[in-house]
């Protein structure tokens, strides 16, 4: 079974619709121990990223997902949620992310064209960084997915699988080991995004990150 991480600050409705699109079982939940129970974890999030790094904290649920990574439970971080698993975050201050990648996230305005409307709102074409990694085995490169979002990581090459063109590259995707992410929403992306988040399904890897 999946679950969703619910932390006050997801797009939980249409993550679990979509994975009903695809006949998967998925539960909602901010339970550690239905967490701990689980194949397989999707981290969502919109909004600040201070105010949700402080609601996993403060939930304890930080900790209960470190406990999952480290085991080799396989975590997708989404929109937000994939901007928390890195180290640190520069929105409106500076605050400590999760920490399971290395990089930080940054003001999309301090590298786009100042023509460019921001947020990063719309649909991009993926364009897929080195080996094609097993998150995207049902889709091809160009296909076009969902953004929405005002910062981007960044110093994060190591990790980065698809990035994206919004008058400078944008990072679109990462992994290492058994932590992915995706800055644009799958369950917004239409047929491409269900055939990401199925691959996600399928994925067997088992490296630690």
């Amino acid at each position: 079974m999946i679950v969703i991480v619910d932390y006050g600050v997801g797009n939980l409705f249409s993550l679990k619709c979509s994975f009903a699109a695809l006949g998967e079982q998925v539960l909602v939940t901010s339970d550690p121990d239905s967490i701990d129970s689980a194949e397989k974890i999707i981290l969502p999030g919109v909004g600040a990223f201070q105010d949700a790094a402080e609601k996993l904290r403060k939930s304890g649920l930080d900790l209960v997902l470190k406990k999952q990574v480290q085991k080799g439970k396989p975590l997708l971080g989404i929109c937000l949620g994939m901007q928390i698993l890195f180290e640190k975050s520069y929105e409106y201050g500076e605050h400590e992310g999760l920490g399971f990648l290395t990089g930080v996230i940054r003001p999309i305005a301090d590298v786009v064209p100042q023509d460019l409307k921001i947020p990063h709102m719309g649909w991009n074409a993926l364009r897929f960084r080195g080996e094609k990694h097993p998150l995207f085995a049902r889709v091809r490169e160009g296909e076009y997915v969902y953004f929405v979002h005002s910062y981007y990581a960044s110093d994060c090459d190591a990790s980065v699988i698809a990035d994206t063109e919004y008058g400078a590259p944008l990072t679109a995707a990462v992994a290492k080991g058994n932590v992915m992410g995706c800055q644009f929403h799958p369950e917004k992306s239409g047929d491409v995004g269900l055939r990401i988040l199925k691959a996600f399904c399928e994925w067997k890897g088992d490296c630690v990150c």
